[in-house]
């Protein structure tokens, strides 16, 4: 009986990464147990992508796949003997630490390479590995449920609404609205001098809903953060003076630095 044949590298970065249709890869991890080196090479690449999840960060991860996606674009129009990737000990770690600091984010774009467009397997996934900025949500409340609103969306007075806010690794934020009339509502912290904590991963809510005024035009809120925490008067003058101005609706915060802005405006 003549042995089976040996599994090529690119193969069995697929195999290990589950990037195969549900025939194929069961197939094919058959013919990898019947080799005798087959599941030594399978446990090497989890062993090695294991380790490589505890020294890389994610910014590194998503270069060094980068890199080697522009090299897989030429190498993969060589003959059928030239594997796709010349490393599977090196890149399958690398894959496999990128799948963990993926997240979906239908307003984000899809990781793709510049030569060979999306990477396979991913779909319509985006990578964290720039870093999320902070966001600020706003919910219509409407009988039972709620509407989630995007940004410039039609109100009118008496709309309930709910803020909502992700923090993307931030620690501390203020939320504040100003309106057409030229007034300014803090929103969190309800109370204190210093900036609210937050949550800093996930989506989070605000407690209390908010009642949409008559005030004309628009009603815009903000949500100002930072990785240490800082003063609210700061913020609430910022917002005055900007509430005061014609520039209102469409102008920033002046801030000091190391502080970050978002806002979010709904149309009256």
């Amino acid at each position: 009986m003549t042995s089976p044949r040996r599994t090529p590298d690119w193969l069995l970065e697929r195999i290990a990464l589950g990037e195969l249709p549900p025939e194929e890869l069961a197939a094919a991890r058959t013919r990898l147990e019947q080799e005798p080196d087959g599941p030594s090479r399978l446990a090497a690449l989890k062993a090695d992508s294991a380790a490589t999840l505890e020294r890389l960060s994610p910014e590194q991860v998503t270069r060094e796949v980068e890199a080697r996606l522009r090299r897989a674009s030429v190498e993969k129009k060589a003959p059928a003997r030239s594997p796709w990737f010349t490393s599977a000990l090196g890149l399958v770690p690398v894959l496999a630490a990128l799948a963990l600091f993926v997240v979906v984010q239908p307003d984000s774009g899809t990781l793709e390479d510049p030569v060979t467009g999306p990477v396979a397997g991913l779909g319509t996934e985006t990578t964290r590995s720039k870093g999320l900025s902070p966001k600020l949500e706003v919910h219509r409340q409407q009988g039972r449920g709620d509407e989630v609103l995007a940004d410039g969306a039609l109100a009118a007075a008496g709309d309930v609404v709910q803020l909502a806010y992700v923090a993307a690794g931030r620690t501390h934020g203020v939320i504040l609205s100003v309106d057409g009339r030229g007034s300014v509502t803090l929103h969190t912290p309800e109370q204190g001098a210093e900036a609210a904590a937050l949550a800093p991963s996930g989506t989070h809510r605000l407690a209390g809903a908010y009642e949409l005024d008559d005030a004309p035009g628009f009603e815009r809120f903000f949500f100002i953060t930072a990785e240490q925490p800082f003063a609210v008067d700061t913020i609430l003058e910022a917002a005055r003076k900007l509430a005061a101005s014609p520039e209102a609706p469409t102008a920033p915060l002046s801030l000091p630095e190391g502080l970050t802005q978002v806002s979010f405006t709904l149309q009256k």
